[in-house]
């Protein structure tokens, strides 16, 4: 694999872009390490699926029929960019949950080249149409991550690594999907540098590569968290599966609410503006991933597609996971100056009410309320739950592990 990617690598010279390798001073503080950034997300399509789609397709003797692909929306970029560039009609397969904002710079990025279907609810439902599609019309296929050719043109993001380090980081992490980029540089690295250290991170509620190392084959997730949706795969490749087990790489996973505040702080520290599945690798740092303190540490940010509407839903999952952001529900006493008693008795002078709403009126005595508080530090919860429990209102809190605290967010 090692010349596949080597190979790959000089395919993709003057076409995908060699993004920078930055050093992250506030990742450096926190894990007592050199950790540099990889910039996948400065490709022109904000990530590195531009690598083996390109690849790939460059390599295919007819396209007559042209190609087909499904894609949970990066991919499908690259694809586009590639059916642009090379003159090649593409139809790609997108699920409903794939982001406005991704669909949008797909059809930008194709323009006439490229035409969209949009249907089933995961990635995974998506690839099963496209493979009809593909069969029906004699197109070539361009997985996403399960062909030599994907995971040797991810692999290219290796190389660059070392090239612009100067030497191979004694750690290298990255996030795993359907496993075609850690299947690429792990290969690649395991060749050329095997006493580098690779660490792939999975979303909680998507972890498809770990289930396939617990079993001893590809196997699908019976659920399937979608929200960190550029790695939300029921079941990894065939391809990425072997080469993933035989690099002896560690995979750990993280939650989504740590993967949402590291977006934020990305954000708001960095101004690196990531997707969800583009904060995994750094998000990972100082909790899933502890790095050998004074060692050069790269993590790989994959993609920078995020639909800025998705950041209510973002900013709540990281308060919650912060320990900042608590619901209640409050059966209100039906009398006079009931909520001002509340607010006087209850709450903190830094806590702050973000919502409130009636759930019913049961009868004349009380009314049950459904109530959001923000808290300033997560050492003001105990207080918080102590002046709760001195109230003459019977106050239940919500269970961020409950089945009802799912319809909060």
């Amino acid at each position: 694999m090692a010349e596949l990617v080597e190979e790959a690598a000089a395919r993709l010279a003057g076409v995908v872009r060699r993004t920078p390798l930055e050093r992250n001073a506030r990742l450096s503080e926190l894990v007592g390490a050199e950790v540099w950034l990889k910039r996948e997300d400065l490709q022109p399509v904000r990530s590195y699926k531009l690598r083996g789609a390109y690849n790939l397709m460059a390599q295919l003797a007819d396209t007559a029929a042209g190609v087909v692909c499904a894609s949970a929306g990066n991919h499908a970029q690259g694809v586009a960019y590639a059916c642009a560039a090379l003159g090649i009609r593409g139809r790609v397969h997108l699920p409903r949950t794939t982001p406005r904002q991704k669909r949008e710079r797909i059809a930008a990025i194709g323009g006439a080249w490229v035409d969209i279907v949009i249907a089933g609810d995961t990635y995974d439902d998506a690839a099963g149409l496209a493979a009809a599609a593909a069969r029906e019309s004699g197109a070539p296929l361009v997985p996403a991550f399960d062909d030599p050719r994907t995971i040797a043109g991810q692999g290219t993001v290796a190389i660059e690594i070392v090239e612009q380090l100067g030497r191979a980081p004694e750690l290298l992490v990255v996030p795993v999907g359907g496993g075609g980029l850690i299947a690429g540089v792990a290969s690649w690295l395991k060749e050329r540098h095997p006493d580098a250290r690779i660490t792939g991170v999975e979303p909680v509620g998507a972890a498809a590569m770990v289930a396939a190392l617990e079993a001893g084959r590809p196997v699908d997730l019976a659920d399937l968290d979608s929200f960190v949706d550029g790695a939300a795969v029921r079941r990894v490749g065939n391809f990425t599966y072997p080469l993933v087990r035989d690099s002896a790489v560690e995979l750990v996973e993280l939650e989504p609410g740590a993967i949402c505040a590291e977006m934020l702080t990305m954000y708001q520290t960095d101004g690196i503006i990531a997707e969800p599945a583009g904060a995994l690798a750094s998000g990972a740092l100082g909790t899933a991933v502890t790095p050998t303190p004074d060692t050069q540490v790269v993590c790989v940010v994959s993609g920078g597609n995020n639909d800025v509407s998705r950041y209510s839903e973002i900013l709540e999952r990281a308060l919650v996971f912060e320990g900042l952001k608590h619901y209640f529900l409050v059966e209100f006493p039906q009398e006079p100056g009931m909520l001002r008693r509340f607010l006087d008795e209850v709450l903190g002078p830094t806590d702050d009410i973000t919502l409130f709403e009636y759930v019913k009126r049961s009868n004349r005595e009380t009314g049950p309320a459904l109530v959001g508080i923000e808290i300033a530090d997560p050492a003001d919860l105990p207080g918080l739950l102590a002046r709760m429990n001195r109230s003459p209102m019977q106050i239940e809190p919500i269970d961020p592990d409950s089945a009802a605290f799912r319809f909060l967010l």
